[in-house]
């Protein structure tokens, strides 16, 4: 039986922070550092629009994202489980300090403390939640 390489605490921090330093953060720069410190330079996203590769395009997402919510921040739904080289958070977003507009669920892998992969898996349930030309629309 392999034993996983990964610490199950590194998960839970690339799992936390992934969602507030890339996915909440309105800084450009900030976003760029906290990408390039957490994702593996060939990370891959996987959003219901399609599959986005490299650094550099998951912070083009990441920003795109931000521009047209600004003000949604990311909540945590309970702690981050952690099995192997992979971990899982759910998650809400919407305005500040109101419920949020829609939920979802990250899932990641690891590989040397960075995020290979992570698979967004949006709630059916959102129903606030509406994709246009790729993109979530507010």
């Amino acid at each position: 039986m392999k034993k996983s390489s990964e610490s199950a605490d590194r998960i839970r921090e690339l799992l936390d922070r992934n969602l507030q330093e890339v996915f909440g953060e309105n800084n450009d720069e900030r976003r760029r550092a906290a990408i390039g410190e957490l994702w593996a330079e060939d990370g891959v996203l996987y959003v219901p629009p399609g599959v986005i590769v490299g650094r550099e395009a998951i912070d083009k997402f990441a920003g795109d994202l931000r521009k047209k919510q600004p003000h949604f921040a990311y909540t945590p739904r309970g702690a981050p489980q952690v099995l192997h080289d992979a971990g899982r958070l759910a998650w809400g977003s919407g305005p500040r300090g109101e419920a949020p507009a829609y939920t979802g669920c990250d899932v990641i892998t690891v590989r040397d403390g960075r995020i290979t992969a992570l698979y967004v898996f949006l709630d059916e349930n959102s129903e606030e939640l509406r994709w246009s030309g790729g993109q979530i629309a507010s």
